[in-house]
């Protein structure tokens, strides 16, 4: 894997003129209702389909060049974190024409159940519902990112913590990375709270945009795991929501340790909001830091990665405003400045003397599926790079987190989310029900892309 992604930077980085080539080679929009292979003895009684063994779709994505297979990643599961979930990772294959990049329907063959190191599941409950105790994070567990390393282990970000664990191939536990300080929710006292948001928590991740993205560099050496938004205390008024500056968080992974944090500049709100004249849903500006924000990172060399940026607009179980950015960006770490001492609480301008990390644009998803007439996501937030075509193009897929196709009431009570897609009305409907004639569940999309990296 390691070798295939070193070719792509010398193709693709040797020279700054010619970008790579992105073409959209097809879509395939799996039922919400498609199955994984959970093995568990006996389904609780308490659980519908939609907690037991939904697929979960595309948190993150990654592909294991030996077997010419996908782990596809599934976060805390129906519920928002108020619902048990036994988290897991989900083995795929996803059939191919090597000549173009179209795919068809993946194909699940492994489900994974990730435990603790004590053999327990892990659970998308939150650790207030879990372990009755907001600062005990226990097996709460929300994996957003993954990334591999040899003999077929895992490296998972979750959002929680936020955190970064290994795995084995089995999903036995191997040991957790050093979150550095900085990034831990905590309340004006000092105490540690992994539920709540401001008012109470006052320093660190902002509630549920902890870790989102995670790869490894080429090398194998480090681990790189971005965060989805700004911290909450940074920024002007010391609200994460104005900034614009995300953190994306180095670990070594011989020793485990954090050894350094790089900024990275969301677009601006003047930018997002000149994409679309004709929309009225402009970005307030306390969106910036909340609304828009990274959702997956993969390297292309020791330096060079690409990310996912985009905005939480588009089909959803929500009701949202108008899809405005989602966009794939090459980003360079050479140059930038180790921020992991350095705080950017007061403004939304970096300190004076701060280089961010280089960004450039490399492909617009939106405009992609808006060309097709294609109904355009919320959550894009898988992205991987797979194997060659037979022109010598790669196929790269981007993937998408439906929630299941669940929403919830503020008392738990679940309801699946169905939607029109003519008059794109919503209606909820009990569980595992049938939706209204004319309408579906929201499915999980999965983009695939033939890239001319050779340039």
């Amino acid at each position: 894997m390691n070798r295939l992604s070193a070719f792509i930077f010398v193709a693709l980085f040797s020279t700054g003129a010619n970008a790579a080539q992105w073409s959209l080679a097809n879509v395939i929009k799996s039922p919400a209702t498609k199955s994984d292979r959970l093995k568990i003895d006996k389904k609780p009684s308490s659980q519908s389909d939609a907690n037991y063994n939904r697929f979960g779709f595309y948190s993150d994505l990654v592909y294991d060049k030996v077997g010419n297979t996908w782990f596809a990643l599934s976060d805390r599961g129906p519920g928002g974190g108020v619902l048990e979930y036994a988290t897991r990772v989900q083995r795929i294959t996803v059939p191919t024409n090597m000549s173009n990049g179209v795919i068809r329907e993946p194909v699940v063959f492994r489900t994974i159940l990730l435990k603790d190191a004590n053999g327990v599941l892990l659970n998308g409950l939150n650790p207030g519902a879990l372990n009755g105790n907001k600062s005990v994070l226990g097996a709460s567990f929300d994996p957003e990112g993954i990334a591999l390393g040899n003999n077929g282990k895992m490296f998972i970000a979750d959002e929680y913590g936020p955190s970064v664990y290994e795995f084995n191939a089995d999903g036995s536990f191997i040991r957790s990375f050093t979150t550095p300080d900085n990034l831990k929710p905590l309340e004006v006292n000092g105490s540690v709270n992994y539920v709540d948001g401001r008012p109470l928590v006052v320093n660190g991740r902002q509630d549920n945009r902890g870790f989102e993205g995670l790869t490894t560099n080429i090398s194998g050496t480090k681990l790189y795991a971005v965060m989805q938004d700004p911290l909450v205390n940074e920024g002007s008024s010391n609200d994460g929501r104005r900034s614009r500056n995300v953190r994306v968080v180095e670990f070594d992974i011989a020793t485990g340790q954090s050894t350094a944090q790089y900024a990275y500049q969301l677009e601006s709100r003047t930018t997002l909001n000149a994409i679309d004249p004709a929309t009225t849903d402009d970005f307030s500006a306390t969106q910036i830091g909340r609304s828009v924000g990274l959702s997956a990172i993969h390297a292309l060399s020791d330096t060079e990665f690409l990310v996912l940026e985009r905005d939480n607009r588009g089909l959803g179980v929500e009701v949202t405003a108008t899809p405005i950015h989602k966009r794939i960006y090459r980003i360079n770490l050479q140059g930038a400045t180790d921020i992991k001492n350095i705080s950017m609480v007061g403004s939304d301008s970096l300190p004076a003397g701060v280089v961010p990390v280089q960004k450039t644009a490399e492909f617009d998803l939106l405009a992609a599926l808006k060309a097709q007439g294609i109904a355009v996501p919320e959550k894009m937030e898988g992205l991987a790079i797979g194997p060659r075509l037979a022109d010598g193009r790669y196929q790269v897929l981007v993937g998408t987190d439906n929630d299941y196709s669940v929403t919830q009431s503020g008392s738990g009570e679940q309801f699946d989310v169905c939607v029109n897609p003519v008059t794109d009305a919503r209606t909820q409907v009990p569980l595992d029900a049938a939706c209204p004639a004319g309408s579906s569940l929201i499915p999980g999309y999965l983009m695939s892309f033939a890239v001319d990296f050779r340039l």
